[in-house]
């Protein structure tokens, strides 16, 4: 129960938080989004360095930086042909690490470009979804769609839990997290439904099927990262992804779940399904 505690109070704190970044859009959620991904980049660093893993380190953070500046809605240059500068930029990066592993190629080049594109794809790519969320389909209504994914996450994090707690029996993926169950795999898929319903239901939006083929979608998408991070944990060796939060692990350890439940809820939201 000292660990429900401690993972409560760590998500009202954070919740608050984000909400005040949030407010005030790209002007302040933009930096904000820059500094948690400058440390996550740090702790998934650290954590390759304990596997004698390298990658291209200052190119990383520059690339990183870059991909969540472009990932700013509505920006007052597009490019020609098309597309997002996201695009271009995550292009941009695998031509440089190619045409650097090719100049100067060291040990294992292909360790190395394979380990940092990684590194972009799944935490400066992923929080780029942040901003792009934040302004969908407005920069009114993406207050409460922003909401959402954070409040199913928190939701879907407690029910399982505590699901997990009294009723848990069978493994869910015991090779990767072994305390994960499916009895708390499905206590938060209902509490990620129930609090779902009860915020679409007050603020008008949203029918009852609606919300629950949505609750699904984000309740999945929360625990399979979690898993995921929890995967990547285990290949590296690591218990935590560092200690950028003291008493709670690394950044990573609690951005984990909102990496995979904000990007489904933006491409939710973009195929029209509601």
């Amino acid at each position: 129960m000292e660990t429900l505690s401690s993972r409560v109070l760590t998500a009202i704190i954070g919740f608050a938080l984000v909400i005040v970044a949030v407010y005030f859009g790209w002007v302040t959620l933009l930096p904000s989004l820059l500094l948690v991904a400058m440390l996550a980049l740090r702790e998934y660093i650290q954590m390759l360095d304990r596997r004698d893993l390298d990658v291209r380190r200052g190119s990383l953070y520059v690339f990183g930086a870059a991909l969540l500046i472009a990932s700013v809605p509505n920006l007052p240059l597009t490019p020609w042909f098309g597309g997002s500068w996201r695009e271009v930029i995550l292009g941009f990066a695998l031509f440089y690490f190619l045409v650097v592993e090719v100049i100067r190629p060291g040990e294992r080049p292909l360790e190395r470009i394979v380990y940092s594109l990684f590194g972009l794809l799944y935490i400066p790519w992923l929080l780029g979804y942040f901003l792009l969320l934040r302004y969908t389909p407005n920069a009114s209504d993406g207050l409460l769609y922003f909401a959402l994914p954070l409040l199913a996450t928190f939701a879907t994090d407690i029910g399982g839990f505590f699901a997990g707690y009294y009723f848990g029996r069978r493994k869910l993926a015991p090779e990767v997290s072994p305390a994960k169950t499916v009895e708390g795999a499905v206590g938060g898929l209902v509490a990620s439904f129930l609090l779902v319903v009860l915020v679409t239901r007050m603020a008008g939006i949203w029918s009852f099927s609606d919300a629950f083929v949505y609750a699904a979608l984000v309740a999945s998408a929360s625990q399979l990262g979690d898993l995921s991070e929890s995967l990547l944990k285990r290949s590296l060796g690591a218990k935590d992804s560092g200690n950028t939060l003291p008493g709670h692990g690394g950044m990573l350890d609690r951005l984990d779940s909102l990496l995979f439940a904000v990007p489904i809820t933006y491409l939710f939201l973009q195929l029209g399904v509601f």
